[in-house]
């Protein structure tokens, strides 16, 4: 049987070492190494970790891999094929190289679309009725080597990048078993992407949460699940920030200016100016608060209605 080793970190990556520990012999697994985490800072493992060293498997964390000597782990494994599922660095060609069937990487989009940190939410932003997930022979480039095979998945109106990256994780596990062993025996062959229908997901900001009230409803509800879990979606009210945590786009003709908070359809709903339609608040939380249904934020705070959403903090 082949020997892999496996590189990855988050939770993103975990059912594909899942899988890769019941159907193949993974000799050795490279995660980020541990990380401050929680009120008191205590350096707590990746996800990875935690699952490799349950499963009794050598774990190798360095902060780089740049240097040729970074790599010498790597080497003593002598791994036939490396697999990566958001491991969180470049890989040199001098890694890249290091085994004889190469490196796969497991990304999730549909490739070209989306290459970079973040595809699902981009895609998510987008509007795009699917995605999915790829594996891909790994090359110098950012995402653009050439694609062994990839699965797809519809986006649904109500998904988040919560609920879409747990799919699109468990569907790279599958597409790890079901194919991983034809292309290390050369049965399936990598297709050239084109570059010409590519397109660039950058990493996704804290900053990136705040909602323009001048966009359409029908994005901003896109933007909202896409900053689900993380960073969050918010605006400021009262010069405090506001969390947006769950939203509905309202197909009716607003007017206002946009930002402006008006009464719904009833007396006890939210529903936000935009610049085309309506988005209804349905769950929010408050600077200091915990998070809140929008009839018992009303309750507390009815002059919320009326008042004006993003203004300047």
């Amino acid at each position: 049987m082949s020997k892999i080793v496996f590189m990855g970190t988050p939770e993103f990556s975990v059912p594909a070492l899942q899988k890769l520990i019941t159907t193949q012999t993974v000799v050795g697994v490279v995660t980020q190494p541990d990380r401050p985490a929680g009120r008191g800072q205590q350096l707590r493992p990746s996800p990875v970790k935690v699952v490799a060293e349950a499963a009794g498997i050598p774990v190798y964390q360095p902060r780089s891999l740049r240097s040729e000597e970074a790599a010498d782990p790597l080497r003593e494994w002598q791994p036939d094929i490396v697999v990566v599922a958001a491991f969180g660095q470049i890989l040199r060609p001098h890694v890249l190289d290091l085994p004889p069937h190469g490196c796969v990487n497991v990304h999730a989009s549909l490739l070209p679309r989306w290459r970079g940190a973040s595809p699902i939410q981009h895609a998510l932003m987008a509007g795009d009725s699917e995605t999915g997930i790829c594996l891909m022979r790994m090359d110098p480039g950012l995402d653009t080597g050439p694609v062994y095979v990839c699965r797809a998945t519809p986006i649904t109106a109500t998904d988040t990048a919560a609920t879409l990256h747990d799919r699109l994780a468990e569907l790279g596990g599958d597409l790890l078993e079901e194919h991983l062993d034809a292309i290390i025996d050369g049965r399936l062959a990598p297709t050239t992407q084109d570059d010409t229908l590519s397109t660039y997901a950058p990493m996704i900001k804290k900053e990136d949460g705040r909602l323009d009230w001048t966009q359409s409803a029908a994005y901003l509800d896109r933007h909202v699940r896409a900053m689900t879990p993380w960073p969050g979606a918010y605006t400021t009210w009262q010069g405090q920030p506001l969390k947006i945590l769950g939203v509905r786009p309202v197909e009716r003709k607003m007017s206002g200016a946009a930002g402006m908070v008006v009464s719904g359809a009833a007396s006890d709903t939210a529903v936000v100016v935009t610049g085309d339609g309506g988005l209804e608040l349905q769950t929010v939380q408050p600077a200091g608060k915990r998070a809140m249904d929008i009839a018992e934020f009303l309750n507390g705070r009815p002059e919320f209605i009326g008042s004006q959403l993003g203004e300047a903090t």
